[in-house]
């Protein structure tokens, strides 16, 4: 049977903003697959999805195991044939450092593994798939922190934060998504990144912020946008709800 309606990953999706992306593809009318290293959490997570009338599934998907992605890969290979979004939102980091002289390389590595080597090792994997659709769209989970602009700006809500080994792990995010952006548009691929805005989950401490929901916006925005919708471009969403061009 040939599927009609959009199909759309999304990585690290059991919880927090990747559940809301997926949940908000799939009231959109995508047909959504949830990928997570956790596959009993993320079991759990689809079936939510599904009892809500979203056609959602679950694929064990770790970004830092080559074999784990490709497997995923050639599941939803078989299942469906294609791939219309894929939104790289699986991401780590670790409480605040004391400073970043001090900063553990180790903790560092990881996050690199996850936020930059991992995404690039699911997109890579998922290119076939992708360069199937007729109008692929690609978004990368970046962050405010990402920001060299704001960084070197002391009237900047981040200048005084510290979390060296994240900001720089979601900046080497950043270039990653112009050169793809650049090299994939020939296809037609749309890739952008998105700041959600402070938002309360588990990686934030379910502290201040805004819900899940609210920081999915941006990412759902862009995984749908349209022919003639940005492509390259770093973007949050506004109160409004509209979407706003940020500062590399």
């Amino acid at each position: 049977m040939i599927q009609t309606s959009p199909i759309a990953l999304v990585t690290g999706a059991n919880k927090g903003i990747g559940l809301a992306i997926a949940r908000q593809l799939g009231t959109a009318g995508h047909t959504v697959w949830l990928g997570c290293r956790d596959i009993s959490r993320c079991e759990v997570a689809a079936r939510e999805l599904r009892d809500r009338g979203i056609d959602a599934h679950a694929v064990l998907l770790d970004v830092t195991d080559g074999a784990s992605v490709s497997n995923a890969a050639n599941t939803i290979e078989s299942e469906v044939g294609r791939l219309d979004v894929l939104v790289n939102n699986a991401g780590l980091m670790f409480g605040p450092p004391p400073s970043l002289a001090e900063e553990s390389i180790d903790e560092m590595q990881r996050m690199f593994d996850t936020n930059v080597f991992g995404v690039m090792r699911v997109t890579q994997a998922f290119l076939p798939l992708l360069r199937k659709s007729k109008a692929a769209r690609i978004v990368m989970m970046s962050s405010g922190l990402s920001s060299l602009t704001d960084a070197l700006d002391m009237r900047s809500e981040t200048w005084t934060v510290g979390f060296g080994g994240y900001c720089a792990s979601k900046t080497a995010l950043n270039m990653l998504t112009v050169k793809l952006a650049k090299e994939l548009d020939r296809y037609g691929i749309k890739v952008n990144a998105v700041d959600p805005g402070l938002t309360s989950t588990d990686m934030t401490g379910n502290g201040p912020g805004h819900s899940p929901e609210e920081g999915a916006r941006p990412a759902v925005a862009l995984a749908t946008t349209h022919a003639y919708g940005p492509t390259a471009g770093f973007y949050a969403c506004a109160p409004s709800g509209e979407l706003v061009l940020k500062s590399w």
